[in-house]
């Protein structure tokens, strides 16, 4: 038997009781913390920052204009005057790479925010009404997506060329017309998980309008979602820029953007690799960083993994 005298009564501590072992943490500063760990993601954000800000600064501290024409100074190699080389026109190759790299952004981020908005109102309505609206909309997203790019792209060329818009208004359509679709497919998807919770739920039993609920509820708690995807959208933009006007049918002179420059510099590739180098290298770089950073904001933003 133990002895009564064993026993020694401690109590409650309340003095300490409303003591928070850790500190509050947000959803924002948490998402935050996990993407600074990521070296990788963190270091091609860094890289891209430095890209965008060089697009920005890059024509600005060069000694000359990117559309000057210097006849005595064609196809000139890379030297302190010319710190990227000129092309067969003469033309300084550093201002033009970071103009067209001005272009070439600001169709992938153009690009991204068009088909973003459309997809998130187009897929939300179809993920909220369900059944028969549901299923003809996403019979329409299946008939666009399926039809050819280069198709759509010539086709609208031709269209739209006789109408006074600029060739860059007509890209961009161009690649919005069916590139909203990928987003619709995943927004609806997030919409069908969101649309049994109960907050939802319980805002319908409440009478909120339809239009109201996807605004203020559904679609805001897709922004996750939406991120990495528009991260993910802005490199296949660019690249489909750059692709079309590889081969003719992207920016048209004077504006220039890094797959015009490849375009001009691939017939002299051979005798000057430099003038499709620089803007070659810039536009895998542009993309690998892109990409990183979008599987690090991926990581960062799912709620599973927050600890």
């Amino acid at each position: 038997m133990i002895e009564q005298e064993k026993f020694v009564i401690v109590g409650a501590d309340t003095k300490n009781a409303e003591l928070i072992a850790r500190p509050r943490v947000t959803y924002l500063s948490d998402a935050w913390r996990r993407f600074k760990k990521n070296k990788i993601a963190l270091i091609a954000g860094f890289v891209l920052c430095c890209i965008i800000l060089m697009c920005i600064i890059g024509p600005m501290i060069c000694p000359h204009e990117f559309d000057y024409i210097d006849k005595t100074a064609k196809n000139l190699s890379p030297s302190s005057d010319h710190w990227f080389g000129t092309d067969d026109m003469g033309r300084d190759l550093f201002a033009r790479v970071w103009i067209g790299g001005r272009i070439s952004l600001a169709i992938g981020l153009c690009g991204a925010l068009i088909c973003s908005v459309i997809g998130t109102l187009y897929g939300g309505i179809a993920a909220y009404f369900g059944g028969t609206a549901d299923t003809i909309m996403m019979r329409i997203v299946e008939i666009l997506s399926s039809t050819p790019y280069m198709v759509e792209v010539i086709l609208l060329s031709v269209i739209l060329g006789g109408t006074g818009l600029k060739p860059l208004t007509i890209l961009i359509i161009a690649m919005c017309l069916t590139g909203w679709t990928t987003t619709a497919r995943l927004v609806r998807g997030e919409m069908l998980r969101i649309k049994s919770m109960e907050y939802v739920l319980a805002s319908e039993s409440l009478g909120v309008p339809p239009m109201k609920v996807i605004a203020k509820h559904m679609i805001p708690n897709t922004f996750n979602a939406l991120i990495v995807s528009i991260t993910f959208a802005i490199p296949n933009f660019i690249f489909s820029e750059a692709f079309l006007s590889y081969v003719g049918l992207g920016v048209k002179p004077p504006d220039t953007s890094w797959g015009a420059l490849c375009n001009t510099a691939k017939t002299a590739f051979l005798f000057y690799p430099y003038q499709l180098i620089f803007p070659g290298v810039m536009i895998a770089l542009t993309m690998l960083c892109f990409t990183l950073m979008g599987d690090g904001l991926r990581d960062a933003l799912d709620p599973k993994l927050r600890k």
